[in-house]
């Protein structure tokens, strides 16, 4: 496989990009997994190039560099102590920005990993924004990653009235897209007047296995979520997270007694 760039690093290695966005505000929206290819996290990264003027931020479910590690816990807003800008939360108080929000910036940077599966909340998270985008006049661009399970398309679309914060459209379980074609397949789909732009990966091959795309020995996995530890992990993930609708469990529990030979050989994990 090539040497493959992601959208971020591109960004940050090539000044031409970036030509559009002197002069304006930029907001950026990003978790854990936003990191450059020598694990500077995107808003650290971005904030050190003197071109470009950082006016606040965004952070998903789990908040801007993973503060909130358990599933279900709501993040606040806070004031960045390094940068001095806002960081609004999307899964707090709130889970669509407000009015107040969008007034912090002009260009809106998208810089998420996602797992590929229709369920995951970061992919609601970038429909909010669209649409927010889309009423208040705002550009928005996005800086792609890999799509870890590759181009494969498995389960029912999502039917119609059934969209939640783990549903955002009408999408099969696995959905085979990258963020940024995600986004334009919203702006399509939803018929919303945004200006959008992707930042393209260079040397995404995703019908390259074993790692159907992912630069494997090159790019580290780096959590997007706390439950998201591995790459194998995201290639089960659209299969495994359907057992959360049932009342079995994802691990496996401890019997109540065990052989000697069972207690010598059990791997119980959690």
């Amino acid at each position: 496989m090539p040497d493959i760039k992601f959208g971020l690093d591109r960004l940050i290695a090539e000044a031409e990009l970036r030509q559009p966005l002197a002069g304006r505000r930029v907001a950026l929206l990003a978790h854990p997994a936003s990191v450059t290819a020598d694990l500077t996290h995107a808003l650290d990264a971005l904030a050190a190039l003197p071109d470009l003027r950082l006016s606040a931020a965004f952070g998903p479910q789990h908040g801007l560099r993973g503060d909130k590690q358990d599933n279900m816990i709501e993040s606040p807003d806070y004031l960045d102590p390094r940068h001095g800008i806002p960081v609004f939360s999307l899964y707090g108080e709130v889970r669509r920005p407000t009015p107040s929000m969008m007034d912090t910036f002009d260009v809106l940077l998208i810089d998420l990993q996602d797992l590929g599966c229709r369920i995951y909340t970061f992919i609601t998270t970038l429909r909010y924004l669209l649409e927010a985008a889309a009423e208040h006049g705002k550009t928005v661009w996005i800086l792609e990653r890999p799509n870890p399970a590759g181009r494969p398309l498995e389960g029912l679309r999502l039917r119609p009235g059934w969209e939640s914060f783990v549903g955002a459209g009408a999408l099969p379980m696995r959905h085979g897209l990258t963020m940024g074609e995600l986004a334009q397949w919203f702006i399509a789909t939803l018929k919303l007047d945004v200006e959008c732009e992707v930042i393209r990966m260079h040397g995404w091959r995703p019908e390259d296995a074993p790692g159907y795309g992912w630069p494997l020995g090159e790019r580290s996995w780096i959590n997007p979520s706390p439950n998201a530890p591995t790459l194998s992990m995201a290639r089960c993930y659209a299969g495994t997270v359907m057992l959360e609708g049932t009342t079995l469990s994802e691990g496996a529990e401890r019997p109540a007694r065990l052989s000697c030979s069972a207690r010598r050989t059990s791997t119980h994990g959690h």
